[in-house]
């Protein structure tokens, strides 16, 4: 069995598998030399073949534990004709909501827009580079992606007053997500996936209406994941309660966030846990990251436990500095 469904589904806590969010990424020279050649970060995103060799970078540099593969959580707004760009030193750029059209969309429309991710994922499931690893598809969460498809750009600085007046475009928008994040779960999992994350990067900015906003609609993702034979991670970054997300929407494997305390997860939560450590002590020194590194080892060293971050790996990480982490974690005993 591959070791991170080892991990999830026979609680195996003799080794900690490791991969990191955002491992094929802006922090790997071979990466930044084909996003220099390729400025369409979504055309890059639908071109299979260099999807592939991204998606592979770091697997032939560090030997992780799982390939995650390179796209991106707007491929769904994409997907339904919402357009979206992104552009350099500014983020996601997201166009005009057309709810008429999206709720006349069939699967196939999306299928077919989408199908490139689908090719390398059916790729990657006969590469050799990733016999024997977990190979991971994801999606954004309802509401993270709701939060861009209606704010229209990252909201850093907040959510608007006017955000929630709509409440028809937000139900109707929710009922669509819902839909279409599932058929493109489904389409992963079909193509090779083996496992799915859920990525809530805004879950944070949810301060009432949690069952509405956070709950529901990821316990459906989870439900129906679930009920396709492959194990799903959740990740609702900035929650304050971890525990109670856990107990309620039952991830097979919760991914946690740096501003969280693990000792204060350790005996509340009985599902395997992933992640925790800052992005930025990556950008410290190698005594520093030995530290906090070993202190998230230590502290699950009993518990079902995956070594990743809690956020995505930042762009200016050095690679001496992931040689090292990854040293650090293959030699805890």
């Amino acid at each position: 069995m591959t070791p991170i469904k080892n991990c999830i589904l026979n609680r195996d806590t003799s080794f900690n598998p490791i991969w990191l969010m955002r491992q094929a990424g802006r922090y790997l020279p071979e990466f930044r030399e084909i996003r220099k050649k390729n400025t369409n970060f979504i055309k890059l995103c639908l071109d299979s073949k260099l999807s592939e060799e991204i998606t592979l970078q770091p697997i032939e540099r560090f030997d992780f534990d799982a390939a995650i593969i390179f796209s991106d959580i707007l491929m769904i707004p994409y997907g339904l004709g919402q357009e979206v760009e992104f552009k350099k030193n500014f983020g996601p750029n997201l166009g005009n909501i057309d709810l008429d059209k999206f709720e006349k969309l069939n699967d196939e429309f999306l299928t077919n827009k989408l199908s490139p991710i689908y090719d390398l994922l059916k790729n990657l499931s006969k590469n050799e580079k990733v016999k024997n690893k977990d190979l991971i598809g994801f999606v954004g969460a309802p509401w993270t992606l709701l939060v861009y498809m209606i704010n229209k750009v990252s909201p850093k600085n907040g959510l608007s007053n006017s955000f929630f007046k709509n409440t028809t475009l937000i139900n109707n928008l929710l009922n669509i997500l819902d839909k279409f994040i599932k058929l493109h779960i489904k389409n992963q999992i079909k193509a090779g996936a083996t496992i799915i994350q859920i990525f809530d990067s805004w879950a944070g900015l949810i301060k009432t209406d949690f069952d509405k906003y956070l709950y529901k609609p990821t316990l459906s993702l989870v439900d129906y994941t679930k009920n396709l034979g492959v194990p799903v991670i959740c990740f609702p970054r900035g929650i304050k309660n971890y525990v109670e997300f856990s107990k309620i929407v039952k991830p097979n494997m919760i991914n946690i966030d740096y501003n969280t305390d693990p000792k204060k997860l350790i005996d509340d939560i009985d599902i395997p846990i992933q992640g925790g450590l800052d992005p930025k002590i990556l950008l410290t020194d190698r005594n520093n990251l030995k530290t906090q590194t070993r202190k998230y080892l230590e502290i699950f060293n009993n518990h079902p436990y995956v070594f990743n971050l809690g956020h995505g790996i930042l762009p200016e990480t050095k690679i001496e500095m992931v040689e090292e982490l990854v040293r650090v974690v293959r030699d805890f005993k």
